[in-house]
């Protein structure tokens, strides 16, 4: 395998050829113009001189676009710094909200609105089962990611939701199942099938929803009744992992899984001047990766699918976790559970100081001679964030 291989290099051989037969959303073009031109002389750069010895030093910027393969880097170790604050040593719950393929061309159509969806579904769903004592009758808290991929850089939007294994009751006393998870999956199936349907109902009468490409038959008033009298019929597939052991195990799993990009360069395997090699989970095979070939164009195609809407807002927050409740809430479940609390070591600090703490780079001193190194920036064509 070749892990010299980027998507930066994809989009460099592809990119030109890929305009000429394909449209951009305005977001997707910024994205490919990021990617393309990320840690390049356009991006601007740090030019440093050492003051003893005279060495130069450059380093060419990041774009930081979250699409960005090679920036998620430090953006993960420092929000994982920063979680770690609101972790408590019970056990975390790991749930997937899925919707039925059916609905995807008409979420790719209206994505912000029907990705939004798919968070306040899933939000009024534990909200509505946590408060019933019947199966904890507590506040929790959760936080939710959006994924819009399968394996193979297919169209597959879901939620990935972590779950605090526990809340606070009425008298403000916590409250857990030890490792059981509080909710029978069935029937989180059919309350989140039943708030999202609510919603998309409601968008649909209040004629917000657009239908583009093959969601395009939906427009007829008798389709779109069809799809919704199916939706109500079938099963829709809520799931739970097990449990997570302990709070650093979930802390480490998070930064993971929230800022996952739809592929990895480390899973781009070969590259010709047609195609694109790279590995795909096989589930019919226990889940072992396997090599995929497809032409580069559709390669970037299938990419920038997974772009998201200006402004959206990928890692949200609720309950026990809300950013208005955390704070308190969290202290309070500190206290009755007599759990330590993490104190971040990265607030406050500068950008060479982070460095310094997470890898151990000083990039104040010369590698050569250990002097002081002088810095300036140089501007570049493209300065996009």
């Amino acid at each position: 395998m070749n892990h010299d291989i980027t998507i930066q290099d994809v989009f460099h051989r592809f990119l030109t050829q890929y305009c000429e037969t394909h449209n951009f959303s305005p977001q997707q073009q910024l994205t490919a113009l990021c990617i393309s031109k990320c840690h390049t002389l356009e991006m601007g750069a740090n030019l440093s001189v050492c003051e003893s010895c005279h060495k130069k030093y450059i380093h060419y910027n990041s774009c930081k676009n979250r699409h960005c393969p090679m920036c998620q880097g430090m953006e993960v170790d420092e929000w994982i710094d920063k979680q770690q604050e609101n972790v408590l040593d019970v056990p975390y719950f790991h749930t997937v909200f899925t919707v039925p393929e059916e609905l995807y061309s008409l979420i790719y159509s209206n994505q912000k609105l029907l990705y939004d969806a798919l968070y306040h579904a899933a939000h009024q769903t534990m909200a509505e089962l946590s408060a019933d004592p019947k199966h904890l009758g507590a506040r929790i808290g959760y936080i939710c990611v959006l994924h819009t991929w399968g394996s193979r850089m297919n169209y597959h939007p879901h939620l990935h939701t972590i779950v605090l294994g526990g809340g606070l009751d009425a008298a403000n006393k916590w409250k857990d199942k030890g490792t059981k998870f509080f909710f029978p999956v069935k029937v989180m199936s059919a309350v989140f099938k039943k708030y999202y349907l609510r919603e998309l109902k409601q968008l649909w009468e209040d004629k917000k929803l657009e239908y583009h490409g093959t969601a395009a038959h939906l427009k007829n008033h008798y389709e779109f009744k069809v799809l919704l009298n199916s939706l109500y019929d079938k099963n829709w597939v809520v799931y739970t992992k097990e449990a997570f052991n302990g709070a650093d195990s979930v802390i480490q799993y998070l930064g993971r899984y929230t800022h996952r990009i739809a592929i990895s360069n480390r899973r781009i395997v070969s590259m010709t001047d047609k195609t694109v090699t790279y590995l795909v989970k096989d589930y019919k095979n226990g889940g072992k990766y396997i090599e995929q070939t497809i032409k580069g164009t559709e390669f970037l195609r299938m990419f920038l699918m997974h772009v998201l809407p200006k402004g959206f807002v990928r890692i949200r927050h609720y309950g026990l976790l809300s950013c208005r409740n955390k704070k308190e809430k969290m202290a309070h479940c500190r206290k009755l559970l007599n759990c330590i609390q993490y104190i971040s070591k990265l607030q406050g600090k500068t950008c060479a100081e982070k460095l310094m703490i997470l890898y151990k780079k000083d990039i104040c001193k010369c590698e050569a001679c250990d002097g002081n190194l002088l810095s300036l920036s140089l501007r570049g064509h493209y300065m996009l964030t």
